[in-house]
């Protein structure tokens, strides 16, 4: 694959990841009362410290990724949050009949999610973006070790 080719691929993987955080996490405000009280049903624990605190997730990790802006410890939180959530929302082993099917097919979904996050996390934002501009600014070849 040719630079230009990979640089814009990089640039519209981050785009398509970030979104599903940023979407969700937005929806998570609007829907307050409902996934407040989803989150209690599946056990979650200090569901008002919980729930402020996974939009603070989703959104400031899916804006920092898309923006590539300390793109690799972005997509290692999201990595870490999205593994908790799959296990504790989408245990499918636990579920049965087509409940049992809908949250196969969300875990799997998870684990592509995952598997982007990671690509990320491997080889970082890629030219266009902030780490690549800031890194471009310092006047150095290697992104500093903070934005790793």
């Amino acid at each position: 694959m040719g630079n230009t080719l990979s640089n814009s691929v990089t640039l519209a993987s981050r785009f398509f990841l970030s979104a599903i955080f940023i979407f969700s996490g937005f929806w998570k405000i609007a829907a307050w009362s409902q996934v407040a009280g989803a989150m209690r049903g599946a056990g979650v624990p200090l569901v008002s410290v919980a729930l402020p605190l996974t939009i603070l997730i989703e959104v400031a990790g899916g804006l920092a990724l898309l923006a590539g802006f300390r793109a690799r410890p972005a997509a290692l939180l999201l990595s870490a949050f999205l593994v908790v959530v799959t296990f504790v929302f989408h245990n499918f082993w636990a579920a049965s009949g087509i409940a049992a099917q809908e949250q196969f097919i969300q875990f799997m979904k998870n684990l592509a999610i995952l598997g982007g996050l990671l690509r990320i996390l491997a080889d970082g934002a890629g030219p266009f973006s902030f780490d690549a501009r800031n890194h471009t600014a310092l006047g150095t070849s290697r992104v500093p070790a903070i934005a790793r």
